[in-house]
């Protein structure tokens, strides 16, 4: 986590970096002081202080300040962000207004695990890490369904979404028994869906390979193994989770959860990273 100011008007262009998929970074801009604007892929939001946007690296994007500004960026492993999100690309440069809500907490999150981190041990940074990361992922659904039309077939699927979410380790779960929860019958359990583009069993087997994903990455469930993890979330064969697995994010399960410990602990030499706060930009930091 790194913090920049700027006191003079600014323009800045920041080219594509090609990165393979392993190195790909979601960029998190959390808004401290001043009006800045961001654009990336035609897309374009100006945040005030308290806001937050994502950025991806792996594509140009570009920044305008109009004068006095400070901003702080947290780079995060972009397969780690997007297995974490329900949407998929990550949205991107769309503010996350920090006035209230949720927002108002993320923002006081990420100025208090700046200014803390000296005094955090390394189990604490990771469960602050992982409550950010838990919250911005919130914000980021939250601001995805308000840019959504809320119909009643959307109620529908919302309330299907949420009998399969809560009944994911449970083998059997399928249209027969969702339909059956739900009070309609197995005919339009499969339209629900197929208005998305999906099948039901797709859906199932994206959210259950979406929790495994989220519990390999967890350093507290090191010793759980991979097949413990992936049978207890519905699956019922090794070979066909993993090769699932690597078919959705890219990487195959056992080199992820290397990858994944090993940025959780790099994230939190980055936040423990406090020498760039000069006595000077201090002051964004303080509540307003």
């Amino acid at each position: 986590m790194t913090l920049f100011s700027s006191s003079e008007v600014s323009f800045q262009k920041f080219p594509v970096v090609r990165l393979n998929s392993e190195n790909r970074a979601c960029i998190v801009i959390t808004q401290l002081a001043g009006v800045q604007r961001y654009g990336q892929q035609g897309k374009v939001t100006i945040l005030k202080r308290g806001d937050t946007t994502l950025i991806d690296s792996g594509r140009p994007w570009s920044s305008d300040c109009g004068g006095d500004c400070a901003r702080l960026y947290l780079r995060l492993p972009y397969f780690l962000m997007e297995g974490r999100l329900e949407l998929n690309p990550i949205p991107i440069a769309r503010r996350i207004s920090g006035a209230s809500g949720l927002g108002t907490i993320l923002f006081s999150l990420s100025t208090a695990l700046f200014r803390q981190a000296e005094d955090l041990s390394s189990e604490e940074g990771a469960a602050a890490v992982e409550a950010y990361l838990k919250i911005l992922s919130a914000c980021v659904g939250d601001s995805e369904d308000a840019s959504r039309n809320r119909g009643g077939s959307n109620l529908l699927r919302r309330r299907i979404a949420t009998y399969i979410e809560s009944h994911l380790p449970d083998t059997d779960l399928g249209p027969v028994k969702i339909a059956s929860a739900m009070g309609i019958s197995v005919r339009h359990v499969h339209r629900v869906f197929s208005s998305k583009g999906c099948s039901v069993a797709d859906w199932i087997r994206e959210r259950r390979l979406r929790q495994c994903h989220s519990d390999l990455s967890d350093p507290h469930l090191r010793r759980k193994s991979i097949t413990e993890i992936a049978f207890f979330w519905g699956f019922n064969d090794s070979a066909h989770f993993s090769r699932s697995f690597k078919e959705k994010f890219g990487i195959c399960p056992r080199v992820f959860r290397t990858h994944a410990w090993a940025d959780s602990r790099a994230v939190n030499r980055l936040i423990q990273r406090h020498d760039v706060l000069s006595r000077q930009n201090v002051r964004y930091l303080q509540p307003s």
